[in-house]
């Protein structure tokens, strides 16, 4: 099993969400998050603008972070490539901010109410 943890933009999350659920992945966890990548930060995701003067002079208008969403799903090894797939496709908009996908393994879960384990436990 892995855990895939996706950093996207917050007005992602509905059509991400939709996408994993035809995959047959409704299950998730979502957060929202606060950071930045090496763009430190871009000033359009936060919804103000810069003034002209600052644009005039080359600034990028960085912040200090920004806001994102973290979801967080754990699939069997075989769908990785399926899930992470479908999670680019909805949020690749070729633009600085677009997000990041890390994956982790997973040793063990265990679905608390009825006791299932492994695989069994996460669909």
């Amino acid at each position: 099993m892995k855990e895939i943890i996706a950093i996207i933009r917050p007005k992602k999350v509905g059509a991400t969400k939709q996408a994993l659920e035809r995959l047959g992945y409704p299950s998730l966890t979502a957060e929202a998050v606060i950071g930045r990548g090496h763009q430190r930060g871009i000033a359009s995701e936060v919804g103000y603008d810069l003034p002209p003067a600052l644009l005039s002079q080359g600034k990028s208008g960085g912040t200090k972070y920004v806001p994102k969403r973290m979801l967080t799903l754990v699939v069997p090894d075989g769908d990785v490539e399926l899930v992470t797939s479908a999670i680019v496709n909805v949020n690749q908009t070729a633009q600085i901010g677009d997000g990041k996908i890390f994956v982790s393994p997973i040793d063990e879960a265990l679905r608390v109410r009825t006791g299932e384990r492994g695989e069994t436990a996460i669909l």
